[in-house]
């Protein structure tokens, strides 16, 4: 994979803003090698995501940011510039269920997420072998039901002592508190085993059943205190019958949430996603 830096812009719509882009980093000798462009006429937003190659600047990422902050202040911008080089620290958590973290863990190992998965918490023992078969750190916090607070301040002394740039629940069957939704809002990247809005919170599988729908889904979405209801990263779909019980739907639910799940990451990972309010723009 070639080395880059990925420059991220959101904006208020005017005329001017490729050109002044593209000029700005030609002005450098910047060779763009991925560009796209995305333009909400409903709102008169503007989201932009350009991909440079390292080689083609005499200068590093620091002195690039600060020359092009003028620019970004002239049109209002709301950006940042990562290093490829440079991948994002990211916690996995989950509870029971195996199918997500060990998905997550075998495309890990075989280098298809550009990322370090620098830990896993969970609430239960059942993943840990797994885990430190990668020799990846595992920590099993407990949740007690009548001091969750407990757990969710030795999570985030876990987080701050790993330096996480991301926290992936990966079917953690627990509602982070609102302190921890603020403070990776963004960040928290969770798999909900529905096609939201369709059956939010508990027992989607059940609910969907009950119903008699013909295709039941799954939803990447970052974390917000509200359950259920942050911005849409990715989402996938399979179709079920009448023959189907609820546990055909949940095995044929967990290849989605797999792949749903996988593809939000590493739009996440790669800088591709952009949140305007509570939806996204995500350049695949």
């Amino acid at each position: 994979m070639e080395d880059t830096y990925r420059l991220v812009i959101s904006c208020p719509d005017q005329v001017g803003i490729v050109a002044k882009v593209s000029s700005f980093v030609s002005s450098y000798q910047g060779w763009i090698v991925e560009a796209s462009h995305h333009a909400d006429r409903m709102t008169g937003w503007f989201f932009m995501r350009n991909e440079i190659k390292v080689s083609s600047l005499p200068v590093g990422l620091e002195e690039f940011k600060a020359a092009f902050a003028p620019i970004a202040d002239e049109y209002g911008m709301q950006w940042h510039m990562t290093d490829s080089r440079a991948p994002k620290r990211v916690v996995l958590m989950c509870s029971k269920e195996s199918h997500c973290v060990a998905d997550l863990l075998h495309r890990w190992h075989s280098g298809e997420l550009s990322a370090n998965i620098v830990a896993v918490i969970s609430n239960h023992e059942d993943m840990r072998r797994m885990v430190e078969w990668h020799e990846i750190p595992y920590h099993h916090v407990p949740v007690n039901r009548e001091n969750k607070q407990a757990a969710f301040d030795t999570m985030q002394e876990l987080f701050e002592r790993y330096r996480a740039d991301v926290i992936v629940l990966a079917r953690y069957m627990q509602i982070l508190p609102p302190a921890v939704c603020q403070a990776y809002a963004g960040r928290a990247i969770n798999i909900h085993h529905s096609f939201l809005p369709s059956f939010a919170g508990a027992k989607p599988y059940h609910k969907a059943y009950e119903r008699g729908v013909k295709l039941i889904g799954a939803t990447c979405h970052y974390v917000t205190e509200d359950l259920d209801e942050g911005p849409i990263i990715e989402q996938d779909v399979i179709r079920v019958s009448h023959s189907d019980n609820i546990n055909d739907l949940i095995r044929l639910g967990k290849d989605v949430e797999k792949a749903a799940l996988a593809r939000g990451l590493r739009y996440h990972l790669e800088d591709r996603v952009l949140v305007h309010g509570n939806k996204t723009v995500v350049f695949g």
